[in-house]
């Protein structure tokens, strides 16, 4: 089964386990908005099935919302 990172995140918390604060966004006003709402530094993850999203540069932190 192949799942999103958000998607496992809510499964686990059905289930009272913690997981870290997030938001599904499609678009870069939504990642700003996002950013702000989270707070401090932001790590903004491509969600993708492929795998491996750490080597394609999928990953990025993000230090301010802008």
């Amino acid at each position: 089964m192949k799942i999103h990172e958000f998607q496992a995140k809510n499964i686990l918390s059905d289930y009272n386990i913690p997981v870290p604060e997030g938001e599904v966004v499609k678009t870069p006003e939504q990642v700003k908005a996002a950013a702000e709402k989270i707070g401090g530094p932001v790590v903004v993850k491509a969600q993708i099935h492929a795998g491996g999203r750490g080597k394609g540069g999928g990953v990025k932190l993000a230090k301010t919302p802008e």
